[in-house]
């Protein structure tokens, strides 16, 4: 395995040193690339062609969705919801699905973290710098990993340049003040020609919040009737130290143990061709953040108030050339390399337990000459990473994960109609080395092979419609935390269990889209149905060990289907001002086979909003509707349902450089206690109240 690491790793590099790379999409530093072109598959699509639900934020749009976390910025996505682990660590849940079965990127490749180990570690992704973000739903996703049946989400950053600026220095910043949780956050990227076609860059980014401020208590109505309830039993002498639980139903205002702070420094340098470029980047991820406490509302329940302290070092890097030779149109590369570590504090600052994690993921595309109505792309990715926890609340096991995978994306093109194939094959090493004083963890190896394969076709209806359907079959290795978890664990404050002898997860399935536009409007929908082999999913299982509650990994049959739509309407224009409409709405249906409902499935949503734009002013108005969460798994607790009125205006001072904002937004203006059903923590830490920001946005 070692000599297969060290020959990857050359053959990427010497791609890297040795060719410049494509220029194909590479961004306008002054206007982004539009909405309608999808350019993280590996062949640039426009949305209409897609064969699946895809979404781009960018331009103003992504400069008022900007909040700390990825999850969070998401958050008004169609099909996109959010783990909403505290303010500080929310992963983005796509259709229903989480962790293991989403891929966050930086530029196509993985964030090199242990976000997926556990929903409190938070992304090392830093949305303050994005530029761009795209989130892929259905087949596409597949050709980054068997991993992301669910989705990927896409975020794309100038830290590798991909054009030369038209001025000596051009400067990205953005700055924000958010009153729910006192925000102070601010970013600047620069990028300056250097000469003979080198372009540097430099960024950084700072962010400091006090206590999440909430709209009413931190506990649900359900769990402080619990924690009053367990007021009125008489003392346990043998319970240890005695929990104060009508201090903790009591708690609301401001959400405990939420404060962060974070800092991110980064450098690129490029050398860019007329047929290419090739670049490099370093970047530094520092943070201290908070995790809600999960109160104690019963006897025997344990509490923490747990702060993660976690550093990052990361090298990028990209090449893509066109070749344009009779086979191969272009070759793209990338690279990334990262040690990361976080230590989980306790009260009193002293480390209880400690990750370290350091990874590698290489990622080759090879795209095909066009020849006539024939064309695609075939590539190779390899990931690596060797994981560590040490302490006392380690409850997972040293351990290794590797994986080599081959994909190809074909397309056929006969005008009105298209016809997509995509296979992938992909091979799986996880190995579990516990240390001697660590007998509850399994120690050994598994191996897996798995195969994907998606089939689709779309049919042009007429200039602005165009529907399609497609059929996938995918196959996923479990994950190291899946099989091998065994212990408490601060961060989630529960005891989690995984099962070393988990078969590969499978699953059959199908989706319609429709886009369209006309007149004044525009339509994206998509249907979709999933059925599930051997489906991992985790689910308490009423127990508590050592304080915490159980969580359970179990494997089952499970079915998915739902709905996402997106569209827009131009109503009036009124003097300057063009007055537009805009909806979507998604929803998930989830059923573990003799289980019942799958846990932490997001409700039916819908959300409508009003915008009166012009030259220099924006105007908007939005109302969200969440239903209450009506089906449960077994233990689980209902969520109320809520609705949630934003607002927001966007100045520009200079009508010729739109880049230039100022952007005020009050969100849940009526201060409603909001709370996500897909968050662990839904009982404890509620969704932020009240929340004026003012955010600044120069690009020059």
């Amino acid at each position: 395995m070692i000599r297969l690491h060290l020959a990857l790793n050359g053959s990427f590099l010497g791609l890297l040193i040795a060719t410049p790379a494509l220029a194909e999409g590479a961004p306008d530093y002054h206007s982004p690339n539009a909405n309608d072109i999808i350019v993280s598959a590996p062949i640039h699509q426009d949305r209409m062609d897609i064969l699946s639900g895809a979404s781009v934020l960018t331009g103003a749009q992504l400069t008022t969705a900007l909040r700390p976390t990825i999850g969070e910025t998401l958050g008004h996505t169609p099909g996109v919801s959010a783990t909403s682990f505290g303010p500080n660590a929310s992963r983005p849940i796509l259709r229903g699905l989480q962790g293991e079965r989403i891929r966050v990127l930086t530029d196509g490749i993985g964030s090199v973290d242990v976000s997926n180990t556990s929903l409190d570690h938070a992304v090392v992704i830093n949305p303050l710098l994005a530029e761009r973000i795209e989130v892929l739903r259905g087949p596409e996703a597949l050709l980054y990993g068997s991993a992301a049946i669910g989705g990927v989400v896409n975020v794309l950053d100038k830290r590798i340049p991909r054009a030369i600026p038209d001025e000596p220095i051009h400067i990205d910043a953005t700055a924000t003040y958010g009153s729910s949780a006192d925000e102070r956050s601010g970013g600047i990227a620069l990028d300056a020609p250097i000469g003979g076609g080198f372009v540097a860059h430099l960024d950084g980014s700072y962010l400091k919040t006090g206590k999440l401020r909430i709209g009413g208590y931190a506990l649900s109505r359900r769990a402080r009737s619990e924690a009053l309830a367990s007021a009125q039993l008489p003392p346990d002498p043998s319970a240890g130290e005695p929990v104060d639980f009508i201090a903790n139903a009591a708690v609301r205002g401001r959400l405990p143990n939420s404060k962060a702070q974070t800092w991110v420094t980064g450098a690129g340098l490029s050398y860019i061709r007329d047929n290419g470029h090739y670049g490099v980047s370093y970047s530094h991820y520092d943070s201290r953040y908070g995790v809600p406490i999960r109160f104690a509302t019963t006897p025997g329940a344990g509490q923490e108030a747990p702060r993660i302290d976690l550093v990052q070092n990361r090298i990028d890097a990209r090449a893509e050339i066109d070749v344009d030779g009779p086979l191969i149109k272009a070759i793209r590369s990338r690279l990334a390399y990262a040690q990361y570590r976080h230590f989980e504090l306790e009260e009193d600052g002293a480390v209880a337990t400690a990750f370290y994690n350091h990874g590698y993921e290489a990622r080759l595309e090879l795209v095909q000459a066009d020849r006539g109505l024939w064309h695609g792309a075939t590539g190779m990715q390899f990931y690596s990473r060797d994981f560590d926890a040490v302490g006392a609340e380690a409850f997972v096991p040293r351990n290794q994960t590797t994986q080599l995978g081959f994909f190809t994306l074909q397309h056929l093109d006969f005008g009105s109609f298209k016809i997509e194939g995509g296979l992938r094959y992909e091979r799986s090493w996880l190995s579990s080395d516990p240390f001697a004083d660590q007998p509850q963890f399994f120690n050994g190896s598994r191996t897996f092979s798995t195969i994907s394969a998606s089939l689709g076709a779309s049919l042009k209806l007429d200039t602005n419609w165009r529907i399609g359907a497609n059929l996938v079959r995918s196959a996923r290795a479990p994950s190291a935390e899946e099989m091998f978890a065994n212990g408490p664990h601060a961060g989630t404050e529960a005891f989690e269990i995984g099962d070393p002898l988990f078969k590969t997860e499978r699953s059959w399935g199908i989706e319609g889209v429709v886009h369209g536009k006309g007149p004044g409007f525009t339509v994206d929908a998509s249907v979709y149905h999933s059925w599930f082999d051997n489906f991992i999913y985790d689910s308490p299982d009423g127990t508590l060990l050592e304080g915490l509650p159980v969580f359970r990994n179990f494997q089952a049959k499970a079915r998915y289907y739902g709905a996402e739509i997106e569209a827009t309407f131009d109503l009036v224009t009124i003097g300057n001002f063009a007055v537009n409409a805009d909806m979507i709405g998604d929803y998930v249906h989830a059923t573990i086979t003799g289980n019942g409902p799958a846990p932490r499935i997001p409700p039916l949503r819908l959300l409508g909003g009003l915008t009166a734009e012009s030259d220099r002013l924006d105007g908007r108005i939005e109302v969200e509707w969440t239903d209450k969460a009506r089906r449960l798994a077994p233990f689980e607790t209902s969520t109320s349902g809520f609705t949630l009125v934003n607002a927001a205006i966007t100045y520009r001072p200079l009508p010729d450089k739109k880049a230039v904002s100022l952007v005020f937004s009050a969100n849940n203006i009526f201060d409603v206690t909001a709370r996500r059903h897909a968050s662990y923590l839904k009982d404890f830490a509620p969704l932020a109240g009240r929340d004026i920001r003012v955010t600044a946005r120069l690009a020059y």
